[in-house]
């Protein structure tokens, strides 16, 4: 395995939409800094924006402010977030919009000037470039790029992050990046639980299914505090085409409606414990109609006239080809669409699942800060959102590492990685990484409230779950890999084992149901706000791989 060592100033891991705009307000401030991005895919069609959007889901309209758009986040995740960080996300939402506008992003307006909203709080764009607008930025502003390498571990010094190990994917390359400071702003975590699909279609999912959560993992193995794993998110998709129903209800008008054709959400309205809460709401009562015998449930979209159902073609064509294909292929005249939750994922952008944070993006470990889908604590982000948190981030490290020098890194640090990322390619029998991968998915799904189960969850199951996934740690070692794409598939698989056994840890310390769906404990159904009006952080043993658990209240305190 070649070593190529490399030295920047500011490391950023992930060319995401975070990712981007940290490099870009980086250099912007400091134009002779040198940054470097380091991205698994391609920066130009990476991550969950690669097929574009064709909404920006966190804006403040006239009307709204920092604090209205603070008490919304509050009442959806019912009281338990973090403040601090949800205001500073919304007081920059407006300014880093126009500025990627100004980039280049096509946003849709009014005859009055004013942007197009799309619902309370959302914009409509034009948004198919989305990601090579953000890397076409990332190059005007000289910011290097290292393309197609896996990140596979931080590196530390006296407790101190110093740099990350790197996998080139396609040469096997190890890369050994020093840095002054490193800002973490990778995916969430897809493809710990059972997909809806199998075989060839198993990544026809919501999220990318290459987000496999690496940025929480190589986290997790160096010591960092994280926050609400047990806050998993699942969506409300139309089924097989995994389509925003977001996109169906708000720009369209759609209805949710039961096999009869009957509306459904007032009724679970009045007694639902999440009344005032939109998005666990629609997933809730879809779940509880198709236990009730009257699924499937579907978006109904027939009340649309022609022109209308036009403009929706060409809305889709932005962010969900293949549901415009579908849609395309109704010559019946019925333009209902069965929806399904999708299985459980585990992202900071939507979630409250991620590092711990200061307001200024400071994960708990010197030297290394967090922005985006992997910074916890603050959901209902989205892309504005990460924009915002990339920016802080990055005024921050630029405080901090103007003044450091680059550390060394002995050579038996080096040696260890390049051992264990090397192991799976040694000649000999072993198991391969998707057999592995499957089983951890079906361990996630039967006994960690996956889709099967209807994401429920007990003591029980999750006790025997932590067990199983303990046996499949231990078989790593045994991981075969015959050439580069499966090492990395390794890499990968190790990384969502390790994901996958503190959310477990984490769903079992939680006993109420917070979060219905994503988090319902039918041996603890109800809210418990005398108890656990407060979060749940972890952090797991550098040495020994062990979990532990604290507690965090409200105002970030033990």
């Amino acid at each position: 395995m070649e070593i190529v060592r490399k030295d920047t100033d500011l490391l950023i891991i992930g060319g995401g939409a975070a990712g981007c705009f940290a490099a870009v307000e980086a250099k912007t401030q400091s134009p002779k800094l040198r940054c470097l991005i380091i991205e698994k895919a391609h920066i130009d069609r990476s991550g969950c924006l690669a097929m574009g959007l064709n909404a920006i889901n966190a804006y403040l309209h006239p009307g709204e402010s920092p604090e209205s758009y603070l008490n919304h986040v509050k009442q959806e995740f019912m009281g338990l977030v973090r403040e601090d960080l949800v205001l500073s996300i919304a007081r920059g939402l407006n300014d880093t919009v126009k500025r990627v506008e100004q980039w280049g992003l096509p946003v849709e307006k009014g005859t009055d000037g004013n942007y197009k909203p799309r619902g309370r709080r959302a914009i409509r764009i034009i948004g198919e470039r989305l990601k090579p607008i953000l890397a076409e930025a990332v190059r005007r502003h000289r910011v290097e790029v290292l393309n197609r390498v896996a990140v596979t571990n931080l590196i530390l010094k006296e407790g101190k992050v110093v740099g990350a190990f790197g996998l080139g994917v396609r040469d096997g390359t190890l890369y050994v990046i020093r840095a002054k400071g490193v800002i973490i702003a990778t995916g969430g975590a897809s493809g710990l639980y059972k997909p809806p699909n199998p075989g060839s279609a198993r990544h026809l999912m919501w999220y990318c299914p290459w987000n496999v959560g690496t940025g929480y993992a190589i986290g997790l193995r160096a010591g960092a505090e994280m926050t609400s794993f047990e806050n998993r998110f699942i969506a409300l998709r139309v089924k097989d085409v995994q389509a925003p129903t977001g996109t169906l209800a708000l720009g369209a008008g759609a209805r949710q409606v039961n096999a009869k054709g009957e509306p459904y959400l007032e009724k679970y309205h009045k007694d639902s414990p999440v009344k005032d809460s939109p998005t666990y709401f629609r997933l809730l009562s879809t779940v509880l109609e198709n236990q009730a015998g009257r699924g499937p449930c579907y978006l109904d979209l027939n009340h649309l006239d022609t022109q209308t159902l036009r403009q929706f073609k060409e809305d889709l064509l932005n962010m969900s080809p293949s549901m415009l294909l579908m849609l395309s292929s109704r010559d019946n005249g019925d333009y209902r669409f069965e929806i399904t939750g999708s299985e459980p994922y585990v992202v900071g952008g939507h979630g409250e699942a991620g590092y711990w944070v200061d307001v200024e993006r400071r994960t708990t470990l010197q030297g290394l800060y967090a922005a985006g889908d992997v910074a916890g604590g603050a959901p209902k982000k989205y892309v504005s959102g990460c924009w915002v948190e990339g920016q802080i981030a990055a005024r921050t490290a630029l405080k901090e590492i103007n003044n450091n020098p680059l550390p060394s890194i002995e050579e038996g640090t080096v040696k260890k990685e390049q051992v264990r990322v090397s192991m799976p390619l040694k000649d000999r029998k072993g198991v391969p990484p998707q057999e592995m991968e499957e089983r951890l998915q079906k361990i996630m799904d039967e006994y960690a409230g996956g889709l099967s189960t209807q994401y429920e969850l007990n003591e029980e199951k999750l006790r025997v779950g932590r067990a199983l996934l303990k046996d499949l740690k231990a078989v790593v070692p045994n991981l075969e890999a015959k050439n580069h794409h499966e090492l990395v598939s390794c890499m990968e698989v190790v990384d969502r084992i390790d994901v996958a056994r503190v959310v477990v840890e984490h769903l079992l310390y939680r006993k109420e149901t917070r979060w219905p769906c994503s988090q319902s404990r039918i041996d603890y159904p109800k809210r418990d706000d005398a108890h656990w009006l407060k979060f749940v952080n972890s952090v797991m043993d550098v040495d020994t791989g062990e979990i532990q658990i604290l507690e965090k209240g409200l105002n970030g305190k033990d």
